[in-house]
């Protein structure tokens, strides 16, 4: 059933990605970057390298995190509530068919191509430091959020008001989505939202280079709003995990404009062979 889903959504991002490039990229672009690849590859291996790390800690940790998070973790399921009460139930009193085909929708395939075409999109750019600085924030947001999930536990609203939220929204429209939430989602991992995050870095790079990418910058936005939005419509976050995602989003953008270029690892690693390499005429007499 997986991976009938998965298909599913590399089909939809599959038509999805070449339209977006031809309305967002253009043809000049492409054209430089097929001449420049390697050189922009060379450049941003280190941060990519990094990026695949943080990837392969979390998910090889999202195994594990549950039991650490229990014998660690803070509960503030209830905290939450008492904050924000039934903050949550608007939403499921403007539910309508089409409401909720659009924010499934989005939740599952309007996210995943927001959070690639960037890539590909700043790619393109001949400056890599936008493409260098998108990663860091994707890999700062994945690093904070396990963290932040292992110390806190919280059930989401369709958990803690099961009568009043409708568990099945997401899965009315297709019920195999069941199979890839489970892969990438636990019940306690609310705190923050990661969808909301993730989608308001895209949103906050999409302002960034509005200059560069004008018809990208609207869509970007709205496709983050309701990807933010899907997360409370369908019930799957609290007001306040997706208030702490717009927050987090923040940081990330933030620290990314820091980071990246403060050290660089290529030059890092250019320094040593070179040293290396005035030592052994040296080694050699010896």
């Amino acid at each position: 059933m997986l991976v009938e889903v998965l298909i599913q959504l590399v089909v939809v991002i599959g038509i999805l990605l070449p339209l977006s490039i031809a309305v967002f990229v253009g043809r000049e672009r492409l054209a430089r970057t097929r001449s420049e690849w390697r050189t922009r590859l060379r450049a941003a291996g280190p941060t990519v390298g990094v990026l695949l790390l943080i990837l392969l800690i979390n998910r090889l940790a999202r195994q594990r995190a549950p039991r650490l998070s229990r014998e660690i973790g803070i509960h503030l399921t209830s905290w939450f509530y008492n904050i924000e009460g039934e903050f949550i139930l608007i939403f499921q009193s403007i539910a309508t068919p089409e409401l909720n085909t659009y924010f499934s929708l989005t939740y599952i395939y309007g996210y995943t191509f927001l959070l690639i075409f960037p890539v590909i999109a700043y790619f393109t750019l001949s400056d890599t430091r936008i493409f260098r600085r998108l990663l860091t924030a994707y890999a700062l947001n994945y690093a904070i959020g396990l963290v932040l999930y292992v110390f806190i536990i919280a059930y989401g609203p369709r958990n803690l008001m099961p009568a009043e939220v409708t568990e099945t929204m997401l899965f009315d429209i297709n019920p195999q989505y069941r199979y890839i939430t489970r892969e990438v989602n636990s019940n306690t991992n609310v705190f923050p939202s990661l969808h909301t995050s993730l989608s308001a870095t895209v949103a906050a790079f999409a302002a960034i280079t509005r200059s560069e990418f004008p018809r990208w910058f609207p869509v970007a936005v709205v496709l983050a709003a309701s990807v933010a939005i899907s997360t409370m419509y369908l019930g799957i976050h609290w007001g306040i995990d997706v208030a702490a995602g717009l927050l987090l989003a923040a940081l990330c953008v933030e620290l990314s404009d820091r980071l990246v270029d403060r050290w660089s690892l290529s030059e890092l690693f250019e320094d040593q062979l070179r040293q290396y390499e005035e030592r052994l005429p040296w080694e050699r007499s010896d």
